[in-house]
């Protein structure tokens, strides 16, 4: 089988190993042929493409990135979109397609298996968002890092007396925000699903001194303050008509020095979650994902994403995984309030 392979949406830590878990087990089980597609939907929309055989994907286990590229390319935005890349796949002989990607990717790779065209998904997103899997690779090393980050910032928040705010990534889904501030004891943990009062804020804030210790606040991206309590913020709008977030972390800072008189720096994350050698746990995940998308495409499983239940990855139609974000339920939240101030 002839069968392509491309990476969209943000890089992230792991898919290089879910690249490598496909070609291997593709070419040494079944005898296939790869083509990679560069820049994500760019590549068959364009016609990019690159070679992808064993040795293309020796040594790229513990790299972060991705060697295929990766873009947040929407091919049904772009004029006659999905004719282009049926015909690309058409004239390259490729018979199949696995799309390793996030929400935005995988609702592409969704409405093209409407086709007739054969695609397997694999979920990749750091911000553990897509429904019907328990986790998604890339997530555990972006907690990680932002764990460790955290555990710095204790240390320097103490010496100085002062508030440290740490802005970690998370549009819709505060889940790094959640499992970074539990695990590198956060005072307070502000996520999109719950809007948050400054004002309560700033008594955590104010409680945490009382005890002789200076507070870590830890926001996601996309946290918003109930309305009118805070400016509204806003941005440009990328090819899948999101927001491209920023600020929440410094509008703190000034927010938190004028109401409590206490010195405040914030800390944005940004693309070092992303960046760099995925976790042990993320480099697993992904190799067994790898692994499982190029069996279903052979066992005429398509129009289905491999996922993680339990310890045991599955299937499941890719229109179930793109119908719904998975966010942080409130008992998840709730655990995390216990040790807020």
């Amino acid at each position: 089988m002839r069968i392509g392979v491309l990476t969209g949406g943000g890089d992230c830590p792991g898919l290089n190993a879910v690249i490598r878990a496909i070609v291997r087990k593709g070419v040494q089980v079944y005898g296939d042929e790869f083509v990679g597609f560069r820049d994500g939907w760019r590549g068959p929309l364009e016609g990019d493409t690159m070679t992808l055989d064993v040795a293309a994907v020796r040594g790229i286990l513990p790299r972060g990135g991705t060697i295929l590229g990766s873009s947040r390319t929407n091919p049904y935005s772009a004029d006659d979109g999905e004719r282009r890349v049926l015909d690309t796949v058409r004239r390259l002989g490729v018979e199949a397609l696995v799309v390793v990607g996030g929400e935005d990717t995988l609702s592409v790779a969704t409405k093209l298996a409407t086709t007739g065209l054969p695609v397997v998904g694999v979920p990749k997103t750091i911000d553990n968002d897509l429904g019907a899997t328990d986790y998604t690779f890339g997530f555990d090393t972006a907690v990680t890092v932002a764990t460790e980050a955290i555990d710095r910032l204790h240390t320097t928040a103490e010496s100085h007396h002062r508030v440290l705010i740490v802005e970690v990534m998370g549009r819709h889904a505060g889940w790094i925000a959640l499992h970074s501030g539990l695990a590198g004891g956060a005072n307070v943990i502000l996520i999109p699903e719950r809007p948050f009062r400054i004002d309560a804020v700033c008594e955590f804030i104010e409680h945490r001194f009382a005890s002789h210790y200076a507070p870590i606040v830890v926001v996601a991206e996309g946290a918003l303050p109930v309305e009118g309590t805070l400016p509204s913020r806003g941005g440009e709008v990328d090819a899948f008509g999101h927001v491209r977030l920023s600020g929440i972390g410094n509008l703190l800072e000034s927010e938190i020095a004028d109401r409590t008189g206490q010195e405040a720096r914030a800390t944005v994350l940004g693309h070092v979650q992303r960046g760099g050698s995925p976790t042990a746990f993320d480099r697993v995940l992904a190799t067994r994902f790898g692994l499982a998308a190029v069996d279903a495409l052979h066992d005429g499983n398509v129009g289905q994403m491999v996922a993680l239940h339990g310890a045991s990855v599955e299937l499941v139609p890719l229109a179930e995984a793109t119908a719904a974000l998975k966010l942080v339920p409130p008992e998840r939240f709730a655990e995390a309030e216990v040790f807020f101030g």
